[in-house]
């Protein structure tokens, strides 16, 4: 009898020892599997400002490319909404490049669409588009991808294929200006922020050539003509401090487009806005019409001006690339097809890009 009151006793004292440490181990599991999730549950919180952020998939010849959309807030049945495209650089994603730039919140204000195309780091590891790789076909098989994204998000977010914009970041900018040389027709204004222009590399090498300011771009394959009627202006911003792109390679996108369209430089301006830095705009005119305007940010590196202070590639104390890019492109949208009557701020954003 007291054999089994003691094998009892031991059995109880197993079986709470097993749930303790059985509580022990799922708790610890639990914060290891939390741990383990945290970089991907944050990937999927959305950046700031108030509106939906979505996410969506093209799938092409070459692949599929991962895309992500903000929409502002309360959009009506029918509304159709302009949309800028913003390409982010190498070692961003759509998140880091929203975070640092902060167009959602532009986005929410003025109230359009915001598609964020993602590289796949299976293409590239950096996360860097390949616009320079024209030899293989891989950088026209990701701008190809890119239009997908583009039609599918105009197809299922309310956006008007009208009025579209492209702007991005160092390859980013690289590869909105492939975008534009291959389908001119489908964009009214394209912002280069430190990038390169079009034809200016055509391998691995000759891309860290063009970075250096190494390498000259070659004319573009159109008529004057033809660009006034079909090719978007260009803006190009760029810093001065930048030890990644050289600062040769603003000057010389701008005078692409200028050379192309006949346009001739205007007498540059110095323009500073508060504490930041301040920027030199020189505008391409041809007859009235401005075909490029170059922005030149003496005191900006490698990074998105006037973006937030926490992200990489991003320089809070220059001037507000975001706010520019929105003013140079409703500018070009001008009232065809809008969406609503402009608003005081909508009129603000379109002195800025007067500047």
């Amino acid at each position: 009898m007291t054999r089994r009151r003691s094998s009892a006793s031991w059995s109880k004292l197993f079986t709470r020892n097993v749930a303790t440490l059985t509580r022990i181990t799922m708790g610890a599991g639990s914060r290891s599997l939390s741990q383990a999730l945290a970089p991907a549950l944050a990937k999927q919180k959305a950046p700031v400002g108030q509106g939906d952020w979505l996410p969506g998939v093209a799938i092409g010849p070459i692949g599929v490319q991962r895309y992500r959309v903000f929409r502002p807030p309360a959009v009506k049945f029918g509304e159709r909404l302009p949309m800028v495209v913003m390409l982010h650089g190498c070692s961003q994603d759509a998140k880091s490049f929203a975070a640092s730039t902060r167009m959602n919140v532009v986005a929410a204000r003025e109230r359009f669409l915001v598609l964020y195309p993602e590289q796949s780091r299976l293409s590239n590891v950096q996360g860097c588009w390949n616009w320079f790789d024209v030899k293989s076909g891989r950088a026209y098989g990701e701008a190809a991808l890119i239009m997908l994204a583009i039609n599918q998000a105009c197809l299922l977010y309310s956006g008007d294929r009208e009025r579209v914009a492209v702007a991005g970041l160092s390859s980013g900018a690289s590869m909105a200006a492939l975008l534009v040389t291959r389908y001119p027709e489908r964009f009214r204004a394209i912002t280069m922020h430190s990038g390169i222009a079009p034809g200016t590399a055509h391998s691995t090498l000759s891309a860290v050539g063009a970075m250096y300011g190494q390498r000259s771009p070659k004319p573009l394959r159109v008529t004057p003509t033809a660009m006034a009627a079909a090719w978007p202006p260009l803006m190009v911003i760029q810093g001065g401090m930048d030890a990644v792109v050289s600062a040769k390679n603003g000057r010389a996108a701008v005078q692409v487009w200028a050379d192309a369209s006949g346009a001739l430089a205007a007498t540059e301006r110095t323009v500073q806005r508060g504490n930041r830095y301040p920027m030199t705009v020189t505008d391409f005119k041809k007859g009235s019409a401005t075909m490029a305007t170059l922005v030149q940010i003496g005191r900006l590196g490698h990074a998105w001006s006037g973006g937030a202070s926490n992200e990489h590639f991003s320089d809070r104390l220059g001037p507000d690339a975001s706010r520019m890019v929105w003013g140079f492109a409703s500018k070009q949208f001008g009232d065809t097809g809008s969406s609503r009557r402009a608003s005081p701020q909508q009129g603000k954003a379109t002195r800025i890009a007067r500047i």
